[in-house]
């Protein structure tokens, strides 16, 4: 039994599933913390499960540890912490009964387009940038508020889990940053939006996750690709080619 465990399991694929589990981890205890009106940390928790997240795939490609069992269980851990909890929070923090059935509604809504763009994403396989709104930019918008301190009216939040959930299950394409490498990038743009980045995060303090989760949504609908922006001009003329 010892050998068969060996041979099934082995430690390369562990590794990212136990990642992934750590993104599960902070979905539940965002949901609790929800429970108990604790909306800040909770927000927090979902920001960790983005890192998570990114930190599983970038493991299992550098072990060679990629599997089946890795991407459906991804999908899972996903579907709880940027489809649900976001979700969730956002209803208990600004729609509430308030909100009435409209409101119950677009926080489903929203849960749904992401478990679809999630389930669409696993069969199929399009090469360049993302088609919808990527899930962990969906739901990290969402909480980027309750981050900020910031009040939006019931009616406001319905709307935006509404926009959101639309931009996920539709063909706007979006950035691909999973896809730039460190031999590839433009060094010159990228230090320009570290930069940016640092100027923002200083100005706007716990404010700068919402601008920053907005430009990125924001992106897809007017045309801008991170992705293929931030690499070198040689490196986009020869993916052209392919």
């Amino acid at each position: 039994m010892r050998r068969r465990f060996k041979r099934d399991l082995p430690f390369r694929k562990i590794v990212p599933n136990m990642i992934t589990s750590g993104s599960v981890l902070c979905g539940f205890l965002a949901l609790a913390l929800c429970y108990y009106d604790r909306f800040l940390p909770a927000a927090w928790l979902v920001g960790v499960a983005v890192i998570f997240d990114y930190m599983d795939g970038r493991v299992a490609r550098m072990l060679g540890g990629s599997s089946d069992f890795g991407v459906e269980l991804d999908s899972l851990a996903d579907a709880l912490s940027f489809g649900a909890v976001p979700a969730f929070m956002t209803y208990s923090a600004y729609v509430g009964l308030e909100g009435g059935l409209i409101g119950a509604l677009s926080g489903a809504f929203f849960t749904l387009c992401g478990v679809l763009r999630l389930a669409r994403f696993n069969v199929t396989h399009v090469v360049g940038p993302f088609q919808g709104l990527p899930i962990p930019a969906a739901g990290l918008t969402l909480v980027s508020f309750v981050m900020g301190g910031i009040y939006i009216p019931w009616w406001a939040a319905s709307a935006l889990m509404a926009v959101l959930g639309g931009l996920m299950v539709s063909r706007v394409p979006y950035g691909n940053l999973k896809k730039v490498h460190r031999g590839d990038l433009n060094r010159l743009r990228a230090t320009a939006l570290l930069v940016t980045l640092g100027v923002v995060s200083v100005v706007l303090k716990e404010r700068a996750p919402v601008v920053l989760c907005f430009t990125y949504v924001l992106s897809g609908p007017v045309g801008l690709d991170w992705g293929r922006w931030l690499v070198k001009k040689e490196s986009v003329e020869a993916e052209g080619k392919i």
